[in-house]
């Protein structure tokens, strides 16, 4: 090969090259610019609303818990705007899985969750795997028969088949506390997922849990607040929700599990 070929086939190599880079470019952009819109139906004070992407693909958290975060201020990957028609608009929602965050009013939060895996290489459970009543009352029973730190300690969610559970867990404490050095009239709120496994006739705990979140606030304060959470608001893709996502929240509110003003 004389050396003008080789130029020349060493010139179509990097055109050829410059068009792959481009074009893997404008995929990776396209990606992270995709939208989401949602419509919240009748409710007009909707304050806030984000997107966590709590999850990596394989299951582990993607960071850790703040355990100084503030119910109020969650860290978000994306907050989205408010549009004149009343409706919610992502611009930038990350590409990936999300669970979102909608503040309603001074003093409501409602979150959409995973049943992400609690042991290593497990797969997402779909929330659309129902659990028999036996089981959950099963389970239940043994939650509340088991000695806790917290006082208040409760099932808000549950996914699974009949060798394996996993549980949204509520942890509350807001009783006196060690922590009332750090925070006069400490409270301590945290959600997790437990897993129960089948084993000798019963269902076993696993040891191994996973940690969504940590909050400590005043007693008071916490007792205002409502934190709910639904299964729908999580795992969302803008990829796969090209029409506006409907999330009624007036009929939501009063059906969702969670913490309530006492």
């Amino acid at each position: 090969m004389s050396q003008r070929q080789r130029n020349f086939v060493r010139d179509c190599f990097r055109v050829s090259m410059a068009a792959v880079l481009v074009a893997l470019a404008s995929t990776v952009l396209t990606a992270e610019a995709a939208t989401l819109t949602l419509d919240f139906g009748r409710t007009h004070d909707v304050r806030r609303v984000g997107a966590i992407q709590r999850w990596t693909p394989d299951g582990d958290l993607r960071r850790l818990p703040d355990p100084k975060a503030k119910i109020d201020q969650p860290t978000l990957d994306a907050q989205a705007r408010r549009l004149d028609d009343g409706r919610w608009v992502f611009d930038q929602f990350p590409a990936g899985r999300c669970d979102l965050v909608i503040f309603v009013g001074d003093h409501c939060r409602i979150e959409g969750f995973q049943f992400a895996p609690v042991k290593d290489f497990d797969p997402f459970l779909s929330p659309a795997a129902a659990v028999d009543d036996a089981t959950r009352a099963a389970i239940a029973d043994d939650i509340a028969r088991s000695p806790h730190y917290e006082n208040r300690v409760a099932p808000l969610a549950f996914a699974g088949d009949r060798q394996t559970v996993r549980v949204l867990m509520m942890l509350l404490r807001d009783r006196p506390t060690s922590y009332e050095s750090q925070l006069a009239d400490a409270a301590t709120l945290r959600h997790e997922l437990w897993q129960f496994t089948w084993q000798y006739g019963g269902w076993q705990k696993e040891k191994r849990t996973k940690v969504l979140d940590r909050v400590m606030l005043p007693r008071e304060q916490l007792r205002q607040w409502t934190w709910l959470w639904d299964p729908e608001l999580g795992g969302l893709e803008a990829a796969r929700t090209s029409t506006p996502l409907r999330y009624d929240l007036p009929d939501k509110i009063p059906k969702l599990p969670g913490l309530r003003p006492e």
